[in-house]
């Protein structure tokens, strides 16, 4: 199945369109939430293709089921853990089986967030608690939980999952752009605190990208689907693969003196300042020059 021109949609079909580069990761132990669909269902695939052990974990444990059997049936060696989190106790029973499973942790992907965004006005107390909780405090201890390992095993990598909501703001952002600018904050701050321990921390902020959320809202508003990639300078959506193509980068020994960064992965969107297209740039262009005559 394929919903966006080139973009696989199904587990095997994501394992098929792989090719693996870093024979250095081999071997080693990835933790990634959020690993049942979407981008941290083509990240958990990609570093399973690496030839990386993988601890998937998602709340959705149907969902995470179908993605775990998929990779097992490509050959991976692969863990899932059903958890939120959210929820302190999740996060400590997933280590927990991590450890008990593989003895170790070398890269921790905290890729699962609350995704929903509202208007400032909006009655929103809950999803604000909820966000707070899993996209700022999940990852937080996830990282905290991963980098005590790390240290004692010598080094490793963590990769936060940010959005370009924490550098450019969506009309109708919150709280979910104030969670994702702390993601930001938080991978600066760990990749001084724990660089000592040979612990590298780094970030990738995804622009729009083809999902099966996507996929839903292109069936349903192609119109609107065209519209919005004619606006992103590199004329289409991300692709998963992208975002997961980076994080395998970032974890080599390639990117071995990178750290502290938050790198954007979005055809170009936070580079501009106005989209194109008849409500963008195009339009301001021509405006400008009828002025000059």
């Amino acid at each position: 199945m394929t919903g966006f021109p080139g973009v696989p949609t199904d587990i095997a079909s994501v394992i098929g369109s792989i090719t693996p580069r870093y024979a250095g990761l081999t071997g080693k132990v990835a933790v990634v939430t959020g690993a049942a669909k979407g981008i941290g269902q083509s990240i958990a695939a990609r570093l399973a293709t690496e030839g990386m052990r993988i601890v998937a974990a998602d709340i959705d444990g149907e969902a995470l089921k179908l993605t775990a059997e998929g990779l097992r049936a490509s050959g991976a060696i692969v863990l899932e853990v059903t958890g939120d989190v959210s929820r302190a106790a999740d996060i400590d029973a997933l280590f927990e089986s991590a450890l008990a499973t593989f003895g170790t942790v070398d890269v921790m992907v905290n890729n699962a967030a609350n995704l929903r965004r509202s208007r400032l006005l909006d009655e929103h107390d809950a999803l604000l608690e909820q966000q707070l909780a899993t996209n700022v405090a999940g990852p937080y201890r996830c990282s905290q939980k991963a980098a005590a390992i790390m240290r004692d095993m010598g080094g490793g990598n963590i990769v936060h999952i940010s959005s370009v909501g924490a550098v450019r703001a969506h009309h109708r952002g919150f709280p979910y752009d104030v969670t994702k600018g702390a993601i930001n904050a938080m991978t600066r701050a760990m990749a001084i605190d724990l660089g000592g321990y040979g612990i590298r921390v780094n970030a990738i902020g995804p622009g729009v990208t083809h999902t099966y959320r996507v996929d839903a809202g292109a069936r349903t508003d192609p119109e609107s689907y065209r519209a919005t990639s004619e606006r992103i300078p590199l004329g289409r959506f991300g692709r998963p693969s992208d975002i997961a193509s980076l994080v395998a980068f970032l974890i080599s020994e390639e990117a071995d003196y990178i750290t502290g960064q938050v790198i954007y992965v979005d055809g170009g969107i936070t580079a501009q300042l106005s989209p194109q297209g008849p409500n963008g740039l195009e339009k301001s262009d021509r405006a400008i020059d009828e002025m000059k005559g």
